[in-house]
């Protein structure tokens, strides 16, 4: 009878971990709809994508007097976010297909477990890379941002700006941003390759942290903000980026390339669990065994 609940113990682990890896690997990959992912151009970067990255600039002060325009049309300076909050700073694109708005909704999924309220406690600060991105859009992208936050209230703590090119270049060079336009399906240079990250700033607009990729801890978030507050510079993290795509016009193919990431990722991770389920069930029979063998000798 041990024996048998053994191993019947055994496939109900190895079945509950096949479930609860599988939902999620599968769930993400195909949670993009629309966004295909092209053949796997090898080990090696495109070319374009050589110039795009994230340099960590710690301590870097922002450039406070850059000009650009909020979600209402109003014409405001990059100062005016700073003074008396450290603030969560995101550069993005309203237009972008793909990364942008899965770097904003990991971003908004964390703000929600953060004990902070933007507005009060610190401010969130996205910035278009786009110069011909309009206020009318960082308008509509701060609606959905704050009502899937759902906090209506702290809204006075959301800021969708827009700029011109001189404004975008100083602001995107003092964070060490690097990106570059690229021909979108069309063959019009209407999209970009970038990576994704989100600054920690302090309240006299120095960067005070990174945090790379699309899904931030709230407690990294949390204690970013905390020590921004006080002016203090955190300590570079691990530089694993996530690319927003590339798109090839020979093969009119676009290449999610953080669906790749997540498809070996998840492959290796069931292959490595498997096997450890497998070694810990045969274990497991060989336990049972020697048991009821036991139970024979002493009988």
């Amino acid at each position: 009878m041990t024996s048998r609940r053994t191993i019947r113990g055994g496939w109900q682990a190895a079945a509950l971990c096949g479930a609860l890896l599988s939902a999620p690997l599968f769930a993400q990959v195909s949670s993009y709809g629309d966004k295909q992912s092209g053949e796997n151009a090898g080990d090696q970067l495109p070319q374009v994508l050589k110039r795009v990255g994230v340099s960590q600039h710690l301590n870097q002060q922002l450039p406070l007097n850059a000009s650009f325009v909020d979600e209402t049309g109003k014409s405001v300076t990059l100062g005016d976010y700073f003074g008396k909050h450290p603030a969560v700073v995101s550069l993005v694109y309203y237009t972008c297909p793909m990364l942008c708005s899965e770097e904003l909704n990991g971003l908004t999924s964390s703000l929600q477990m953060v004990k902070l309220t933007p507005g009060k406690d610190f401010d969130v600060v996205i910035i278009s890379i786009d110069p011909s991105d309009t206020p009318e859009q960082a308008a509509r992208s701060k609606a959905l941002y704050v009502k899937r936050y759902g906090k209506p209230e702290t809204a006075a703590g959301w800021h969708f700006l827009t700029g011109q090119r001189p404004a975008i270049d100083a602001l995107t060079d003092a964070i060490g941003f690097g990106y570059v336009r690229v021909p979108g399906p069309d063959g019009k240079m209407t999209q970009f390759a970038h990576a994704s990250a989100i600054q920690i700033v302090t309240p006299e607009g120095k960067l005070a942290q990174y945090y790379l990729g699309v899904e931030y801890s709230p407690r990294d978030i949390l204690l970013g903000l905390i020590n921004a507050s006080g002016n203090q510079i955190g300590s570079p993290v691990a530089n694993i980026l996530t690319y927003c795509y590339h798109y090839d016009p020979q093969t009119n193919k676009q290449s999610l390339r953080i669906a790749r990431v997540v498809q070996v990722g998840g492959i290796v991770t069931v292959a490595g669990l498997g096997g450890f389920m497998f070694l810990m069930f045969r274990r497991d029979i060989k336990l049972g065994r020697e048991h009821d063998l036991t139970k024979k000798e002493n009988g």
